[in-house]
Parts: C-alpha cells; structure tokens; sequence
C-alpha cells in the first residue's frame, strides 16, 4: 500500500481505537560483553572483538556480565518494576547470518525486571502512565552489510558482509504493557514514552542510548480495535526505528495504514514492518514469528540469577533523582514555565543549562545562552547542541563578560562564534578581536559629541522633551564604536550634553 492509499489520520480515528505495544532495546555500556570477555568498544576493525563464545564455536562456556546484571536491576528499579528474586537465561532459536550461534542467548517466561510503570508528560503538561510489562536481559547479535541492493537490504543485495564485533553486546530489552487510551495522541504518546525512558537510561548512567548510533532502538508494535469493542486487532511491528520523531511517524503512518486496510475489508497481517525515513512510510518485512517458533528452552550452560534482597535494596537506595522529579525542581528553581521547560527538553539542554549555572551563571542567562543563540547555531549546523565546541564553563565566562560590563549582547555573540570556530577561550577571543566595551569617558563623551552635532535636529527634538529620539544618537555611537559602547553610558552621556533629565 502506498502513502497516497492511506487515509486521513483523523478518518483513521474516528472508526478506530490504537493500540500499541512498544520494544525498546537498550545496549548496556558495560566494557566488555553479555558473555565473555571481549571488548565493547566502537570503532574496532570489523571480527577483531570475538572469542569462540562470542562466536558460538563448540566448546565454548558463557559467563554472565555482573556489571550488566547490575544495571538490569537498576533500570527495573527506575521503572517501578518488582525484580525477580530468581530468573534464568533461556535460548532463542532463530536461523539468520547475524547469529553466529543460530541462537541468541535472553530470557523468556522468567525476566528480571516485571509488572512496572513509567510516567511520561506529553507537551501540554498532561501526564500519560505507560505499563511496563517486562525489561530482560539478552545479547546483540552481529551486522549485516547487504552490497549491491538498491535499498541495502538483503532482498536485491549481490552479497552480503557479516562484522561479529557486536554479536554479545549486553542489552536489555523493555517491553510496555499494551498502551491503550491514547486515542489521537497515541503517536506523540509513543514519543514522549521513548523520550522519557532514553533521560531516564542516561541519568542512571548504564548507556548513552544514542539513537542515532543504534545504542537505543524502538521496535512500534500497533493494532487498532473498532470503537466499543475490547479485542485487540492483529497487530503489526516496525522493527528498528532508531529517532524520536520516526516513531511518532512510524506510529501515525501504521494507525493511517491499519485503518486503511481494515476499511476496505482486508485483513491485517502480523508482520514485522522497516520503516523508511524519507517519505515516513513503512513496508512489510517477513511474516511476524510466535513465540513457539522460536522454541525457547532454559540455556543449559548457565546457572540461574537471582539477586540478594539486600543489593537489591541498596540498588535502590542509590538511584539517582529521577528525569521528570529533576525537571520539576528546576523548573521551579529556575522559574519557568512548563511549556517552556518543554522547550529546553526537547532542545537536550538541561544538562547543558545545568552545567552552565554549576560554573557560575545566573539561571537565566545560561538558558538565554543555550536556547537563543547556541540553540540557533545548532539549528543552522543540523547537529546536537551537546555536540556544539562549546563547554558550559566557557558559555559561563561569556556570562559573566557581559554581567561585568566587558560586553554587551552583541560582543558576546561574536566572543560565542570565535569560541565556536576553535580561536580559543573566551578571554582568548575578547584579546585576540579586540571586542571589549568601550567604557572610557573620554572617548565616549568625544563619540556623543560628534553624534549630536551631525544630528542636531534630533538632538533640538531632544531638548524639546522628546527623550526617546535619544535613542537615534545611541545608534549613532554604537555603529561609530562598531558596537562596543557602553550603550546605557552613552545614553546617560547624551541626555547630560543636552541638559535634559533621563
């Protein structure tokens, strides 16, 4: 079915309830593997981090990851879960290149993490709870590289180039409850959800859960139901989707699709789907397994795993404050608005203010900073603003610059863009620029001068009463200074020459 098939969202919605199940894959950031030693880190030439466990080879014995146990506890934790006093690896049997074992070693009936929730707050300030059904432990499997298609997928490809390097990668897998009740906004439901849970991965530090480097990924399971009704419709899923805007698309795409088929008497099938970022559609993938297909049984090799209460507790004990608790405080500390406390999340610049205000600058300026200026040359350069060469220290002294009167707005932003292109610390750029605000009374009081006398109307308007048309010869001097006057000190000057009251 083509995009052009579809019908309207709002169509879809009123003939239909969503329902959607959402999967989302974590990599643990753990220095080596889920089952042996090799190492995790990015960048290694392809099959040079594998051992024969890693491999599969026979013989070979798997060794559970303590760090990677760790962290499945802790995220159960975060997310409201019980966590099993007693649970096993099972093996997961499926045939594909990519599995170097032809299983992949996770846990099935018995996960570590179970019957949890997680609060999401959606842009209008309204807070949705999505049930949290499971988050278990499991391995990555390798990568394909598929040579020759057109769409470099295997269907079309003339070859195919397997790298084991991530095969064993620890992960946890965190599988929602079935969110119903969303309606219209289940798409930005799907969003805020993903968002919640990458802030919550990263402030208990076990990933960095970048999406884009396939650290984090979401897998949007969706079915629809006609309204009234209580059955669950066959549902599809979209594996892999990997940014937080394809999943609200990919999710209001499959709702439009859904709808689609079922309106005209077809049938869904349970399938999983690849999302196209380009157009947001979807196509299908292969025929969806059962969880009987895969024959899972207990993975002989490895010895159950069940955590101490004690540790559990004083995992417990030393989580950190949670994202949305986070926000709130700084919200209220900082003296904002929801909605614009929204802005600065959905901008990544909460770390990024925090930080500045750490290195000394007022709540206020630092955010001006980051979401104005720095926020605009993100935008400009399609990039993160995190990934700006710009430390929060440096975005501080910039701050503190202006406070003491160094410079004004203008000079800061050229101090900002020299720091930015690598001219060194903000200091370093003022020296090296000769950007520092005009400050000297001498030289002002001879810039004022030659301002009112080739603006002498202006400055007989003045005089008159008009004050306002002071701000025409503050102009003047500032273009005269290239903009590092004292702009208040020059207004002060005028209005002193031309013997009027402020």
């Amino acid at each position: 079915m083509t995009v052009t098939e579809l019908v309207s969202y709002e169509d879809a919605l009123a003939s239909y309830d969503p329902v959607m199940g959402l999967e989302v894959h974590v990599e643990l950031g753990t220095r080596t593997k889920m089952f042996c030693g090799c190492s995790t880190a990015l960048g290694a030439e392809p099959n040079t981090q594998t051992c024969p466990v890693c491999l599969g080879l026979p013989g070979s014995l798997p060794v559970v990851n303590a760090t990677a146990v760790e962290s499945a506890v802790r995220i159960g934790l975060a997310l409201n879960c019980e966590i099993a006093q007693w649970c096993r690896f099972a093996r997961k049997n499926y045939f594909y290149p990519d599995m170097p074992k032809n299983f992949q070693i996770s846990q099935y009936d018995e996960p570590i993490a179970f019957d949890g929730y997680l609060d999401v707050q959606l842009e209008d300030g309204e807070v949705f709870r999505v049930g949290i059904e499971r988050a278990h432990m499991e391995e990555d499997t390798g990568k394909s590289t598929h040579i020759g298609g057109a769409t470099g997928r295997i269907h079309g490809a003339v070859h195919s180039l397997l790298d084991y390097n991530r095969a064993g990668i620890p992960l946890i897998e965190i599988v929602t409850k079935p969110i119903t009740g969303a309606g219209e906004r289940a798409p930005e439901v799907a969003k805020a959800y993903v968002a919640e849970l990458r802030e919550l991965i990263r402030a208990l530090g076990v990933s960095e859960a970048r999406m884009e480097m396939g650290q984090m990924r979401c897998d949007v399971n969706l079915s629809l139901r006609p309204h009234g009704t209580e059955t669950f419709g066959t549902r599809s899923e979209t594996k892999n989707v990997n940014s937080l805007r394809s999943v609200e698309r990919a999710t209001r795409f499959e709702i439009q699709r859904h709808a689609a088929v079922l309106g005209s008497g077809g049938t869904i099938v349970q399938e999983t789907r690849h999302f196209h970022e380009d157009d947001g559609s979807t196509t299908s993938g292969r025929v969806k397994e059962e969880a009987e297909d895969y024959r899972y049984f207990p993975e002989p090799d490895l010895v159950p795993v069940a955590p101490a209460r004690e540790w559990v507790e004083e995992l417990r004990a030393g989580l950190p404050e949670l994202p949305r608790l986070r926000r709130n405080r700084l919200r209220e500390e900082w003296g904002i608005s929801e909605h614009e406390m929204q802005s600065v999340l959905n901008a990544g610049a909460i770390d990024l203010i925090t930080a500045t205000i750490d290195a000394g600058a007022p709540a206020d300026q630092a955010r001006k900073w980051w979401m104005g200026e720095l926020a605009r040359r993100a935008n400009e350069q399609g990039t993160e603003l995190s990934a700006l060469p710009i430390t929060p220290a440096q975005v501080a002294r910039v701050c503190e610059l202006v406070a003491d009167g160094s410079l004004n707005d203008k000079l800061a932003r050229q101090v900002i863009e020299g720091v930015l292109a690598g001219e060194g610390e903000p200091d370093e750029v003022v020296e090296k620029r000769g950007l520092k605000v005009v400050s000297d009374t001498g030289a002002l009081s001879a810039a004022v001068d030659e301002a009112i006398a080739a603006n002498e109307s202006i400055a007989e308007k003045i005089r008159g009463g008009k004050v306002a048309a002071a701000g025409a010869l503050v102009g003047a001097v500032m273009k005269a200074t290239r903009g590092q006057a004292d702009a208040a000190r020059v207004r002060e000057l005028i209005l002193e020459k031309l013997g009027v009251q402020g």
